[in-house]
């Protein structure tokens, strides 16, 4: 069954795609995948400096503070296997070169809020070669596991042995929020390029908000989350999700526009490029369970 989806996409249902050597059924759907999301306060300027070019402005909360996002999908019904995702973002907005920011909303409306992926672990290696070579997402294989009972939600997050973050979500009680074809706009940095992918969600949500979420981040000693280590996190939770049976879409339209800045861009610096993915077979294995103690 294809859940909820845009015209275009439904459009496209019985349709067949080949691409960098990836088959695919349309839409680019997956089901039946449950997902967990938390939202942090952090230093706003520490995420500033963290988002690429000039195009990207981190949303600033009321308090001055802006917010890291944490969602982990364990996708089990796809077009390129099982494997869980577990992305680390950025509230952020698209301000269009030579426009105010206002103008850019007003013209696209909610589609130039969204995050800003910072790191993307996932379980395959074809989910590494399709994600960034197409949609250009900063995917990389992890160790990653995800939790689920009925009382919480968890992930966690190992590279070369270490922990690098770990999440668990208590699950919301009370009434479930029932979310329809949500679209939610992801920006990434590759090639030198700022990328835009839109994926839709649908299902009957846990959610909480304020005291009554409940989550925990732990970081591990990692070096790749030094950064996160610099943003004065807060130990409570803005809100949490946790989507026990979702339904998603990820849009096979994307856009891109060339990042810039002030400032030269250092030639023996390069951006990271097509080579990265162009070899990658097309293994849906997995990397062992994470075991770093998350403690």
């Amino acid at each position: 069954m294809i859940p909820l989806a845009p015209r275009r996409q439904r459009a496209l249902a019985g349709r067949d795609s080949l691409v960098d050597g990836i088959p695919f059924s349309l839409p680019v759907n997956s089901l039946d995948s449950p997902a967990l999301m938390a939202a942090f306060t952090a230093d706003l300027e520490g995420i500033r400096r963290l988002l690429p070019g000039d195009e990207l402005v981190p949303v600033r909360l009321p308090g001055g503070r802006g917010i890291l996002l944490v969602t982990v999908i364990d996708y089990r019904t796809t077009d390129i296997g099982a494997y869980v995702e577990f992305s680390i973002a950025f509230a952020c907005a698209h301000r269009r070169a030579g426009s105010p920011l206002l103008a850019t909303l007003l013209r696209e409306r909610t589609t130039a809020v969204g995050q800003y992926v910072w790191d993307l672990p996932v379980s395959s290696q074809v989910s590494v070669k399709g994600g960034k070579g197409i949609w250009g997402m900063p995917k990389h294989r992890a160790n990653l596991d995800f939790r689920v009972d009925d009382r919480e939600m968890s992930s966690q997050y190992d590279l070369d042995g270490q922990l690098c973050l770990r999440i668990t979500v208590q699950r919301p009680r009370g009434p479930k929020v029932p979310l329809r074809n949500f679209g939610a706009a992801n920006y990434c940095q590759f090639r030198g390029m700022l990328m835009k992918s839109t994926i839709f969600f649908s299902d009957d949500v846990e959610v909480a908000v304020g005291r009554w979420a409940k989550a925990e981040i732990r970081l591990g000693p990692h070096p790749r989350m030094d950064p996160l280590r610099e943003l004065d996190l807060s130990p409570d939770p803005l809100f949490v999700a946790c989507l026990p049976h979702s339904h998603g879409i990820l849009d096979d339209h994307y856009e891109g526009w060339f990042l810039t800045s002030a400032d030269p861009p250092d030639p023996t610096r390069p951006p990271e490029g097509l080579d990265s993915v162009v070899d990658l077979p097309i293994d849906e294995s997995w990397l062992p369970a994470p075991t770093a103690d998350g403690r």
